[in-house]
């Protein structure tokens, strides 16, 4: 097919008539252009007709519908029945008692990410479940102290491992193993080749692996099972963050025999911002062994222990006797808030609707239409590149677009200001992210075209001393990541 007719909003439309996830799109609410832009929540005097064009899921899910059903059945709950919330079976709620509330979230949960129920865990945030799980999983020796990541890491994975180290009294300038682009490439990409070399160097005295399934910035779908095999052959544990990858590719964590992962729940999730997270841990070691009273091993591994994670039948006896859930529940620390744990159960519900393969194969098609409609740009025009992978093998949804130098900014105020909706990282990369549950072709389509104009707009303005972001200083999405310190701060 011509370009031109890749260009049309008539091929869009058409390629959303053919879309068999179309119909999910109305399981999420679509905020219109007049809710982005009015400084109140309600706003009844504006035209709310107008959808905006999201694709901002790598950052934050929209909602879905059953979400306030979800949550509003547990503030009924709360209000009417107290504390009996915890034990008092409600024929009438779509939700168990609170004291299995986080069981009801394993049987979906755990499809998503390719593990047996029993290997994963809601809980916490993502942040604080890698602290839990390095508490458990790297043991440093005075052979193997090294951690290995990549050396763009999410600051919050970054400042993890660091603080981990220190932890252990040891020094991040040498047991801290940062994997940067190789040298002879001007490519911010990672291959699985030069990730393997840097194994191979620090092999003898590494004791832990840990890196995204979905780099932030590129959105680099790393090689997991090939990987994790490789670091654990040769004495390695591995860990991973899921974080841009649960719920935007398909996984198979307990095939690929992954040590450990953990993941936020409010990106391609859908489960509200600061959502609680999850966490695997694989069966082999979740296991608990019977010991004697007086026995100095414990049976079970090694961890940070809490009430919640202690097995329910003695779990209220209040012994003080931790006798640890086997599997991914015994990491549990406190009892999981009912109103997150809701909204993970409304999004869960959502999901119970199709299967990973499914959403790979629009997700493939829709941010390939996406590439196309980009590099069919002219060329006079192309005054951006595209950082991700061009092999679909090798991304998730994302398309991390760097733009020439000075034109950030002026991009990101127009497509605000037309009710499109993408992130920026500085100093010069546009994310975007088709979410195949909820946008369409349609979405993709109108964010290109209005992607050319804001291009052809703000080498117009390069060059002057302040653009008109600056000087009005209401781009939310630009200066919000700047003196404030809040977008940029958003994985």
């Amino acid at each position: 097919m011509s370009s031109a007719n890749i260009d049309t909003l008539e091929h869009a439309q058409s390629l959303d008539q053919q879309d068999p996830l179309r119909e999910f799109r109305s399981k999420f609410v679509i905020p219109s252009r007049a809710d982005l832009k009015c400084t109140t929540i309600d706003h009844p005097d504006q035209d709310t007709s107008s959808p905006s064009t999201y694709l901002c899921g790598n950052s934050l899910g929209l909602q879905p519908r059953l979400l306030s059903t979800y949550i509003n059945t547990q503030l009924s709950l709360w209000a009417r029945k107290g504390v009996y919330g915890h034990f008092k079976d409600i024929s009438d709620s779509v939700i168990p008692p609170w004291v299995h509330i986080d069981d009801a979230t394993l049987p979906q949960a755990s499809k998503i990410v390719g593990a047996l129920p029993q290997e994963v865990a809601v809980m916490e945030s993502l942040t604080a479940n890698l602290h839990f799980l390095m508490a458990s999983f790297y043991r440093p020796t005075k052979d193997r102290y090294k951690i290995v990541l990549e050396g763009k890491a999410f600051p919050s994975d970054h400042y993890a491992v660091e603080s981990q180290i220190r932890h252990h009294n040891l020094a991040p300038s040498d047991a801290m193993i940062l994997i940067d682009p190789p040298t002879d490439s001007s490519s911010p990409l990672l291959p699985t080749s030069h990730i393997l070399s840097v194994i191979d160097a620090h092999a003898d005295d590494t004791a832990l692996l840990l890196l995204p399934g979905i780099q932030f910035y590129t959105g680099q779908f790393f090689d997991i099972p090939t990987i994790t095999a490789y670091a654990q052959a040769r004495g390695i544990t591995v860990g991973w963050d899921l974080a841009h990858a649960v719920g935007n590719v398909p996984l198979q964590l307990h095939d690929w025999n992954v040590d450990f992962a953990a993941w936020c729940n409010y990106k391609y999730m859908n489960c509200g911002p600061g959502a609680i997270g999850g966490l695997f841990v694989h069966e082999r070691h979740g296991q608990v062994k019977a010991t004697k009273a007086d026995s100095a091993e414990s049976g079970y591994t090694p961890r940070l222990a809490g009430w919640w994670g202690s097995d329910k039948n003695s779990r209220f006896a209040m012994t003080n006797q931790f006798a640890p859930i086997p599997g991914a529940a015994g990491w549990q620390v406190s009892n999981p808030s009912a109103i997150d744990t809701s909204a993970v159960l409304a999004s869960l519900k959502v999901f119970e609707q199709t299967d990973m393969q499914t959403l790979r194969q629009k997700s493939l098609k829709i941010t390939g239409y996406l590439e196309e409609l980009l590099l069919s740009t002219r060329d006079e025009e192309k005054l951006f590149t595209i950082i991700t992978p061009s092999d679909p093998k090798q991304r998730g949804a994302q398309l991390s677009v760097r733009l020439e130098e000075g034109l950030l900014d002026t991009v990101m105020e127009i497509l605000e200001e037309e009710g499109v909706v993408v992130d920026e990282r500085k100093p010069d990369v546009v994310r975007v992210a088709p979410t195949p549950l909820y946008n369409s072709y349609e979405d993709v389509w109108r964010f290109v075209k209005i992607f050319r104009q804001a291009i052809a707009k703000a080498v117009a303005v390069k060059g002057q001393t302040k653009t008109k972001a600056k000087a009005q200083g209401k781009n939310v999405m630009v200066d919000g990541g700047q003196d404030k310190g809040a977008w940029s701060d958003i994985k």
